[in-house]
């Protein structure tokens, strides 16, 4: 008698989730190798996060050591300073000041001096950015990234971790790349910040901060490199696309932040500094350290609409 054999199930063009290989290039194919002669940098992957040594972010910033970070921020998308023991208010916006204007976020506390926004967390106030996102995508021209300091970490948890959405694209199966090419999606950020005010508090801000569109591939202002841009929080929709049909869609694109293989995590200690390319990385503020304290320092870097 003939046994039953159960018909294989058609191979994914890539799925999802694969195993194996990925394409893991730290810079555009055919760029040369970037030679530091001030910097010290020690890669955290092969491609994405680098602690940096040899500088003391208290000190003024000349030419060449300004030039050395922006390269080593366009190569590595995000780095990191330990041991910035007297890095103050002033040094921290200097170091902004390498990559452009500081760009203060509506929603975030104030603090005092211009530009830098103070995020205590502890048992009162708990942390809420646990979600992977792209700092201000929800605005018409997106922070160009954000250099942030720890104040007081716990004494054990409160990591950052980034992905690189650039390797994110390039590991796309060809035919996604293709279903996506030349879409643009809404960008929001009302179900997110408007989830904790009330009617009027959210009409009053939508009078300067309405829905805005992005490619959902961009082209990365520095490097030209294709860059997967949608996250959780703030991208709601593709334009041109059925309710059903965008919501598939986007719940795909979205996961590919959480690929291991596409992210760094870095652990924070008293006066360390991490400095974000916003377009190139989205990140996630690991919230495991509750109810212990965490106070952190950032200034969010102007950037330009994308395309």
């Amino acid at each position: 008698m003939a046994t039953d054999v159960a018909t294989p199930k058609p191979a994914l063009d890539k799925p999802l989730m694969h195993y194996g290989h990925r394409v893991l290039d730290r810079t555009a194919p055919g760029s040369a190798e970037t030679e530091y002669r001030i910097l010290g940098i020690r890669p955290l992957t092969p491609h994405i996060g680098a602690e940096i040594s040899g500088v003391d972010l208290s000190q003024p910033i000349g030419d060449d050591l300004a030039e050395e970070l922006r390269q080593a921020l366009l190569e590595w998308k995000v780095i990191f300073f330990r041991d910035q023991h007297r890095f103050a208010s002033e040094h921290h916006v200097a170091l902004a000041a390498v990559w452009g204007e500081p760009e203060v976020n509506p929603f975030f506390p104030k603090g005092d001096t211009v530009g830098v926004s103070r995020l205590a967390k502890d048992a009162m106030a708990v942390g809420n950015e646990n979600i992977w996102h792209s700092d201000h995508s929800f605005m018409a021209a997106p922070a160009l990234g954000s250099v942030l300091r720890a104040v007081e970490v716990p004494s054990a948890g409160g990591d950052t971790m980034w992905a690189d959405m650039a390797v994110a694209y390039d590991n796309l199966s060809e035919s996604m790349k293709d279903r996506i090419d030349g879409l643009t999606a809404v960008h929001d950020w009302v179900p997110s910040w408007g989830a904790v005010m009330t009617d009027e508090q959210i009409a009053r801000f939508r009078e300067t901060l309405p829905p805005v569109e992005h490619p959902v591939v961009v082209r990365h202002p520095q490097s030209g490199r294709k860059v997967l841009y949608v996250n959780e929080p703030f991208t709601t929709r593709i334009v041109g696309l059925s309710d059903s049909e965008s919501r598939e869609l986007l719940d795909e694109l979205v996961l590919q932040a959480r690929i291991p293989e596409f992210q760094v995590r870095f652990h924070w200690q008293p006066d360390s500094v991490a400095i974000w390319d916003n377009i190139a990385v989205q990140h996630y503020a690991i919230n495991d350290y509750y109810p212990q304290r965490r106070v952190m320092e950032r200034i969010a870097i102007a950037g330009v609409p994308l395309s």
